[in-house]
């Protein structure tokens, strides 16, 4: 940027990589307060499994993890249960039209094939941010396409036309309890 000065300036846009998703993961935090506070359902937010190598202990309230490491592959995102059934979700956000299969790990794929068989609630919750959308997609959805598809993502159309557009309410701010209702107790 030119001053009349006759200073120049470069700005460049700084890009953090750190806290991708918490839009979404705020949001989904926020909604599940609200369900615990109402008495609606109990769903939390599940730790990473970390085992911590090294600290540098300055004071015991100033410790400062200087390494760890990932225990086990973590599975889902958040649990819990709602009328009596167990609870199972991924959240994920993205910027593009489609959303890139390597954003969801094998592993928590066949977590969510687990808790379907084994009679719980399974789904995942994606983000598209450039859209402002977020939708519900049932696991059941998810391994359908898994199945008929070699695509590396799942286009946003297939979640426009298989899966539940969640609006962004006051409170709770992303009910996906009312598409869980809609499934699997009312029988969409």
């Amino acid at each position: 940027m030119n001053y009349p000065t006759g200073t120049k300036k470069n700005y460049e846009k700084q890009v953090y990589h750190g806290n991708r998703g918490m839009g979404l993961e705020d949001d989904i935090n926020e909604t599940n307060e609200y369900y615990l506070n109402n008495d609606i359902a109990i769903i939390h937010k599940k730790p990473t499994p970390i085992t911590i190598r090294k600290v540098d202990y300055p004071s015991r309230l100033e410790a400062v993890i200087k390494e760890a490491y990932f225990k086990i592959p973590s599975t889902t995102d958040y649990n819990g249960i709602y009328k009596g059934k167990y609870i199972d979700f991924e959240a994920k956000e993205t910027r593009h039209l489609y959303f890139p299969l390597a954003n969801i790990h094998k592993h928590q794929i066949e977590h969510l094939r687990k808790i379907e068989n084994h009679g719980g609630i399974g789904f995942i919750i994606v983000r598209f941010s450039t859209l402002g959308e977020t939708y519900y997609l049932s696991a059941q959805k998810l391994f359908s396409f898994l199945a008929s598809s070699t695509r590396k993502s799942i286009p946003c159309e297939y979640f426009k036309t298989e899966g539940h557009l969640l609006k962004e309410k006051y409170s709770p701010r992303l009910d996906y309890l009312t598409i869980v209702n809609k499934i699997y107790f009312e029988g969409e």
